[in-house]
């Protein structure tokens, strides 16, 4: 039988019972495991400073050298543990290996939480011998546990996305599966190796097997805080919104003030260039990512900065920029299909009146919550894209150093041209943008159906009911 994988990892973390899995693979014959190997202060096991001839200090310089000796070494298929806070740098090659067998352990955060503070108090991170055992009570920590918990989901989420993305799987234990021989061997059938365990090891006995409750000195505060938790998510808003493009070319950079915008569509960019002309030497546009990486080095100190608009005003410019002048033929499409109104082109003149245009943004912004829910077959477009999802997008380039308000604009503009040593002229006012003004159409049904199209960056950004 063709081996199908070189090497495995267990993801886990501290006091899930890696040591004990790892203890139960040393029973099934073909399977060596090396320990932490990428454990930030020792190799593999505590207090050792070298493996296969790799030192600490060569694998901070080479960490990868030393998978490469491990798969290289032989003496059975080769594995080790890797918790989240070990080398991001093997993580991300274990992640995209195939030739790697992924196995994941898991274990309810809260007994691990209190297993981890029980065991820094005693300094006893292993038992073999029950007679040994030393104990204590755990403080429960709410503040503590949360952060245990978020780290923890953070892990378990990249290590499942990595997974999803490259059409890989992995083999899921958990730890109350560590006590059952047939999952043991069903774990090493998905390794490849032929050897089976026969009996599980006992070596190492379980630590604190009490109730949660009889493990802690302040039960109740702990029932209380858990209470508050919202275990399900129940509050999120769910977001099935596309990732986006970071959008490079649509960058502009002011030549001579070290300025750099990053546009966030339909905002005030005729505004912004021309305040950015005023205050330095001339746009620059068109980037790609070789060109703004220049453009960053030469450029020396330099601000990138991004402007956020109310999700009602954007919408309204979304649909009077896009939709009514007649760019976005598919939109008009699903409007006239599904949402039955009529737009300038299909109506006799004067016949599209304040009404009619209502009724027309109404219908866009029912479309843009279809679209950004995955409900609609159009494409989501930048222009009716969440801010959200365009700062995101940003983020994975370069998040920008500031984000403005539109509101509050040129009270932003001052501070970012002293941030950069250039002038500071007055922006040109605003200029209508629509065949008929949003405070005249804007009503309570209005508000909501922007709210519900947009609930992500009315959460995100703290937006409220638009004043004019």
């Amino acid at each position: 039988m063709t081996q199908p994988f070189d090497y495995f990892v267990i993801f886990a973390e501290m006091r899930t019972g890696s040591n004990l899995l790892e203890q139960n693979l040393g029973a099934v014959p073909g399977i060596l495991c090396h320990g932490e190997v990428y454990n930030p202060t020792f190799i593999g096991r505590k207090n050792r400073e070298e493996l296969l001839g790799v030192t600490l200090a060569m694998r901070e310089a080479d960490p990868l050298g030393l998978l490469d000796r491990i798969i290289a070494a032989g003496g059975g298929l080769p594995g080790f543990r890797f918790f989240h806070d070990h080398d991001p740098r093997v993580l991300a090659r274990c992640l995209e290996d195939r030739r790697c067998a992924k196995v994941v352990l898991t274990r309810n955060p809260l007994e691990s939480y209190i297993s981890l503070r029980i065991a820094s108090q005693t300094g006893q991170w292993r038992l073999a011998d029950v007679k040994t055992q030393k104990t204590a009570l755990a403080r429960f920590e709410a503040e503590g546990f949360e952060r245990h918990l978020e780290a923890r989901q953070a892990f378990q989420m990249h290590i499942q996305h990595a997974l999803q993305v490259s059409g890989q799987t992995a083999f899921y234990v958990d730890y109350e599966d560590l006590a059952d021989l047939a999952v043991l061997n069903g774990l090493a059938a998905f390794l490849g190796v032929v050897g089976r365990a026969a009996a599980l090891p006992d070596k190492l006995k379980k630590q604190n097997p009490e109730a949660l409750v009889e493990k802690v000195e302040n039960p109740e505060e702990m029932e209380a805080a858990l209470a508050r938790l919202d275990r399900f998510n129940l509050s999120r808003t769910p977001n099935f919104e596309p990732r986006r493009g970071a959008g490079v070319p649509g960058l502009v950079a002011a030549e001579g003030a070290g300025l750099l915008y990053m546009p966030i569509r339909p905002g005030p960019d005729a505004r912004i260039r021309g305040w950015m002309e005023a205050a330095g030497g001339g746009l620059r546009r068109g980037f790609n990512q070789k060109s703004l990486r220049a453009w960053r080095q030469e450029t020396g100190p330099h601000r990138s900065f991004t402007v956020l608009r109310h999700p009602l005003p954007r919408a309204h410019a979304a649909f009077c920029q896009h939709v009514v002048l007649g760019r976005f033929a598919g939109v008009r499409r699903v409007l006239r299909r599904l949402y039955k109104v009529r737009l300038p082109q299909e109506m006799e003149a004067g016949a599209y009146d304040l009404a009619a245009h209502r009724a027309g943004f109404l219908a866009f912004l029912k479309f843009a919550k279809a679209s950004l829910n995955g409900q609609a077959s159009l494409r989501v477009d930048a222009v009716w894209a969440s801010q959200a999802a365009v700062l995101e997008a940003y983020g994975r380039l370069a998040g920008p150093d500031l984000v403005l308000r539109e509101e509050r604009l040129q009270e932003g503009l001052d501070f970012l041209a002293a941030e950069v040593g250039c002038s500071a002229p007055k922006i040109a006012p605003a200029e209508a943008e629509a065949p008929f003004a949003l405070a005249d159409v804007v009503d309570d049904e209005i508000e909501a159906a922007c709210r519900e199209a947009y609930q992500r960056d009315y959460a995100t950004f703290g937006f409220g009911r638009w004043r004019g």
